[in-house]
């Protein structure tokens, strides 16, 4: 391990002749990270049904965690004193955390009953001002406080070699005023979140600080905030509000509107997003790295990608193995998969899992997905190296 003051770097290796894409190398104090890169989750300090082995063999270079999960429980504090949030979770490669901002905001329209200070009583689950975020646990409806500086020091404790601002992620549908609101008050924090991560250090390497660029689903406020955050003195930036109810289309927006402002030097990271056709449309749009839970929420429920276009719907990647026309299917779930699943069990038996709902089913589902989706991405870093990206999206998304 790296224990330098400066142990984070970015290198721009190769850029893609025909689109935006590019090819280059993070290093932090746990690793060097090779992107572009899919970034899995692993909400409470674990990727759901896979062990740490599995990650590597699926050639996952980092990992997810999330800040409010994992302050409701365990608590940062004991984190912290495990050594942080690698050694806790026995990954031992880069992490990165998300602000809590995501989860916070999301509940912003849910009440919840407590059954302790008041049965059938209604709360609120979230009150924002711009101080910062008041909001009830979903556990056991116990008050916490989210600020900036906060949300810095839970993330410190933690210890991902990549942290975020502390941010607001408008929902979808917002109104241009309450989006305004929203991205004004991301700046603010932005520039208190900064402050914040020069304060107390609790582990011996650098966490690299990302600010958030937001706006919804509105061009001249994506361009304002990305004019903002990429003036400030971030090590990378990351585009966040386009996994929570936007389409693919305003996905894409957000990022055309944000790309002409961002910093050329510095890595760029998207929130929430993991099917095929999206890993192609942010790389080809300058993407760094991009963190989704598809792989093995996908996976418990029986969804399954496979290699092959299967009709022209957005959904085209992938298949049901819940469904009985897979019963006395012989074949892999990917007929050009090379991971342990694809080798060694069919679709047939998998559905039979799934079907007697045997605790097997999911993990061998998600671990498929794993492993297909950082295959996938480390083809095509294959391909931008031999200057054969558009030819591989063509062949793909034909």
């Amino acid at each position: 391990m790296i224990k330098n003051a400066k142990d984070f770097k970015f290198e721009i290796l190769k850029k893609d002749k025909k689109t935006r894409a590019r090819l280059g190398r993070i290093t932090t104090a746990h690793g060097v990270i090779e992107t572009p890169s899919f970034v899995p989750v692993g909400t409470k300090a674990t990727v759901k049904g896979l062990t740490p082995q599995d990650l590597i063999e699926a050639e996952v270079q980092i990992l997810f965690g999330n800040t409010y999960h994992l302050h409701l429980r365990p608590g940062e504090d004991i984190v912290k004193d495990f050594g942080g949030l690698a050694k806790f979770m026995s990954w031992n490669k880069p992490t990165i955390t998300d602000s809590g901002g995501f989860q916070v905001f999301s509940l912003g329209q849910v009440t919840m009953k407590l059954t302790e200070e008041g049965e059938g009583t209604e709360v609120k689950l979230v009150k924002i001002k711009d101080e910062g975020v008041m909001f009830r646990s979903h556990i056991d409806g116990s008050e916490h406080m989210f600020t900036p500086e906060i949300s810095i020091d839970i993330q410190k404790k933690l210890g991902a070699d990549l942290i975020l601002a502390f941010d607001e992620c408008a929902p979808h549908p917002s109104s241009h005023d309450y989006a305004r609101d929203a991205m004004e008050r991301t700046h603010k924090w932005a520039i208190r979140s900064l402050e914040a991560s020069k304060l107390k250090q609790y582990h011996p390497w650098q966490q690299a600080l990302y600010g958030i660029i937001q706006g919804g689903v509105y061009k001249d406020l994506r361009e304002e905030s990305a004019k903002f955050i990429s003036k400030l003195d971030f090590e990378g930036i990351a585009i966040g509000g386009v996994s929570v109810g936007e389409s693919k289309r305003e996905m894409r927006q957000a990022i055309d509107w944000s790309y002409p402002f961002l910093p050329e030097d510095k890595p760029r990271h998207l929130l929430g997003i993991g099917e095929v056709d999206d890993i192609f449309d942010v790389i080809e749009r300058g993407m760094d790295t991009f963190d989704c839970v598809i792989p093995t929420r996908f996976g418990r429920y029986g969804i399954v990608f496979v290699d092959q276009s299967i009709g022209n719907s957005e959904n085209r990647f992938r298949i049901d193995l819940n469904k009985t026309i897979f019963a006395k299917d012989k074949g892999p779930i990917s007929k050009d998969c090379l991971c342990y699943v694809c080798q060694n069990f069919t679709r047939g038996y998998i559905h039979h899992l799934f079907r007697a709902q045997e605790l097997l089913a999911y993990r061998l589902a998600s671990y498929h997905n794993m492993f297909f989706i950082n295959n996938l991405v480390r083809q095509i870093r294959d391909a931008l190296r031999d200057d054969k990206f558009s030819e591989m999206k063509k062949s793909w998304l034909k």
